[in-house]
C-alpha cells in the first residue's frame, strides 16, 4: 500500500469516528492565518479592476501555459466570465473560455442595458475554508498569505473543492490532486509578477504586498471604492475588485 492510500485509509476511519484528523500533519497546521497585520513578509493580494477588463482571455491562457493547466475549457486557475444586464432586469452570465458556468442563449443587442467583464479566480483568503477542511493538511497557507496544495500530501479527497465558495478548485485528471491558483508563487519567490498580471494589456489586474505602502495594490486599493466577492462568509478575500456591479456574485 502507497503512502496516498494509506493516508485516504485513516483519513476516512477518522472522521467516520468523528475524530479530528488535522494531526496528520505538523508545521502547516499552524499556517498563519491571522488576516492582514503588521510584519516584515509581505502579505501578497491582487486587485481587479472591473471597468479595464476587455475579455480578452490572455490572462487565461497564460495561466495555462505558466502552470501547466490541462487545455481542456473546464480546467482552470482563472476564468473571466461576461455580465449582461438585460433591460428587464436579468442578468445574463457567459464564462469565457470554460466549461464551469456555460454560456446561456445570445441576447439580442437591443435588450442589453449594460455589460462587463469580471476575471475571477481563487481569492486567497485570509482564513481559507479549504485549509480548515483538508484531512491530511495538504492544503496550506504560507507566511505571505498564499494559499497551496501540496501535491505530495494531497489525497484527492476533494473536500477542498467542496469548501471553496468561490468555485477556484479541480482535481488535475492526470496527477488526481486538487490544483487551483497560486499567484504564481514560483514567480513571485523570484521577484516576477503572477503571468495574468503580466499578459494584462489594460493592466486590469495588479498585484502587490497589501501591507506597503508602497505597492501598486495599495494605491489602487486607496483610490478606489474597493469590493469582495461573498464578504458575509468572512472568509477576507485577498483579491479586490474596483467598480464591481451589484449584480455580481
Amino acid at each position: 500500500m502507497n503512502r496516498r492510500s494509506f493516508l485516504q485509509k485513516i483519513s476516512s476511519f477518522l472522521l467516520a469516528l468523528g475524530l479530528p484528523v488535522g494531526f496528520l500533519g505538523t508545521k502547516r497546521a499552524a499556517a498563519s492565518t491571522t488576516g492582514e497585520k503588521a510584519g516584515s513578509k509581505p502579505w501578497y493580494g491582487m486587485a481587479v479592476d472591473v471597468d479595464k477588463c476587455i475579455g480578452c482571455g490572455r490572462c487565461m491562457d497564460a495561466c495555462k501555459t505558466e502552470n501547466n493547466v490541462p487545455r481542456e475549457p473546464f480546467y482552470f486557475r482563472t476564468w473571466v466570465e461576461r455580465y449582461i444586464i438585460q433591460r428587464d432586469g436579468e442578468v445574463n452570465i457567459q464564462s469565457i473560455g470554460t466549461l464551469t458556468n456555460p454560456a446561456s442563449e445570445a441576447v439580442a443587442e437591443k435588450d442589453i442595458l449594460r455589460s462587463f467583464f469580471v476575471p475571477k479566480l481563487c481569492n486567497q483568503c485570509a482564513h481559507p475554508p479549504c485549509v480548515q477542511v483538508c484531512p491530511v493538511v495538504a492544503t496550506f497557507q504560507t507566511d505571505d498569505g498564499v494559499v497551496l496544495v501540496d501535491e505530495d500530501r494531497c489525497i484527492g479527497c476533494r473536500y477542498c473543492i467542496q469548501a471553496c465558495p468561490y468555485g477556484a478548485r479541480y482535481l488535475h485528471p492526470e496527477k488526481n490532486t486538487a490544483d487551483k491558483c497560486t499567484f504564481c508563487y514560483h514567480r513571485i519567490s523570484q521577484g516576477l509578477l503572477p503571468a495574468c498580471v503580466e499578459v494584462c494589456p489594460t493592466q486590469a489586474r495588479v498585484f502587490g504586498d497589501t501591507r506597503s505602502p508602497a505597492s501598486p495594490l495599495t494605491r489602487v486599493r486607496r483610490m478606489n471604492k474597493i469590493h469582495v466577492l461573498k464578504p458575509h462568509l468572512n472568509t477576507e478575500p485577498k483579491v479586490y475588485y474596483a467598480n464591481l456591479d451589484g449584480e455580481v456574485k
